[in-house]
């Protein structure tokens, strides 16, 4: 479905929740080093609960390694440096969704290779920095899968 990568994440308990996000949502998650964490982490284990199990999860060493093994259709950046509402972009299965690391965002030679149109924002009000990386990543990430029908999803 959709692959949600983090760059150099630092906060396990993010992570953690994020782990949890992509067993429920069918997402697979790529982790680029250096992580801020072990994967062992305490805190990464108690966020994620027992979804570690029921998510794919990757680790590269670097940027490079990601594109070249997984080769995503299409790659948007989420950064507040971003030019392009979140919800204006038409996502279709096999997109990557890249987040920077929670102290510093990604770095603005990735942003330009993206360019405007790949490099996605959320509103927020003009006093606000950030949101949370998790939240952001679920804001997201269910925007990606609604405009797919919700594929895969239980409906009660």
């Amino acid at each position: 479905m959709f692959h949600i990568v983090l760059y150099e994440p630092e906060i396990p308990a993010n992570t953690g929740n994020i782990i949890r996000l992509c067993a429920n949502t069918g997402a697979r998650l790529h982790l680029i080093e250096p992580l801020g964490f072990a994967l062992e982490d305490k805190k990464l284990r108690r966020a994620g609960l027992d979804y570690h199990e029921w998510a794919e999860v990757k680790v590269y060493p670097k940027w490079a390694d990601f594109i070249d093994r997984i080769r995503p259709g299409r790659l948007f950046a989420m950064t507040t440096k971003g030019k392009t509402l979140f919800s204006g972009a038409i996502f279709k299965p096999g997109d990557a969704l890249l987040f920077g690391p929670e102290s510093r965002g990604l770095p603005a030679s990735l942003l330009a290779e993206l360019g405007d149109a790949r490099c996605l924002y959320l509103p927020m009000r003009p006093e606000s920095r950030s949101l949370n990386l998790s939240n952001t990543v679920a804001v997201a990430l269910y925007e990606a899968w609604r405009q797919q029908g919700y594929a895969g999803a239980n409906f009660k």
